[in-house]
C-alpha cells in the first residue's frame, strides 16, 4: 500500500511538473513584420529636415524619447488605457541623407503594450500594428515645412530590418 502511495504521489509531481514548466522555457516571440514602415525620399537638405521632423514631432504631441543628429528619433504617442491594458505606439523615424539635396526618411511604428510575463519584468511589448498610425501625418508634416518634394516609392519596403541608404 505504502508503495502504491508513493507511485502515484511520483506520478502526480510529474504530472504537474510537465504542465507548469514547458511555458516558463519558451524562446522569444518573433516580431518581424509587426512594423508599420514607410520610406520616402524629401528634396530638401538633411539639416533642415532633421528639424522639420523634431518640430513635427512636437506639433503631433509625441513623446520624443531620442532625437541623434546623425538624424535617429525614437518617439512614443500618449499611452491609452483599452480593457485595463496600458497601449502606445512607438515611431521610429531614421533620416539619411542621400546627396546634398536630398534626404530619405524611413519610417517604423510598432504597437507596444505593457504588461508582464512569467520571465520579465514590467515593460512594454511589442504588437502587431493594427489600425492607423501617425507615420502619413509625420511625412505631410515634414514636406510642408521643408518646401521639398516628396517621391515615395512605388513598393513600400516590408521588412523590419531596412535602413536608410547614408
Amino acid at each position: 500500500m505504502l508503495k502504491e502511495y508513493r507511485i502515484i504521489k511520483t506520478i502526480f509531481i510529474i504530472l504537474i511538473a510537465v504542465i507548469i514548466f514547458p511555458g516558463c522555457a519558451r524562446t522569444l516571440k518573433d516580431t518581424s513584420g509587426f512594423a508599420e514602415e514607410k520610406v520616402c525620399t524629401v528634396n530638401a537638405p538633411l539639416d533642415r529636415v532633421w528639424q522639420a521632423t523634431k518640430e513635427t514631432l512636437r506639433e503631433l504631441k509625441l513623446d520624443i524619447y531620442t532625437r541623434d543628429k546623425r538624424g535617429i528619433f525614437i518617439a512614443y504617442d500618449q499611452p491609452k488605457r483599452e480593457w485595463m491594458q496600458l497601449r502606445r505606439v512607438k515611431y521610429e523615424i531614421q533620416l539619411g541623407a542621400v546627396n546634398s539635396e536630398e534626404t530619405r526618411i524611413f519610417i517604423s511604428a510598432v504597437k507596444q503594450i505593457y504588461g508582464v510575463t512569467l520571465l520579465t519584468n514590467p515593460d512594454w511589448h511589442d504588437r502587431k500594428i493594427t489600425g492607423k498610425t501617425k507615420s502619413e501625418d509625420i511625412i505631410n508634416k515634414i514636406m510642408e515645412k521643408t518646401g521639398g518634394k516628396i517621391d515615395i516609392p512605388a513598393n513600400e519596403i516590408q521588412v523590419q530590418e531596412s535602413k536608410p541608404t547614408e
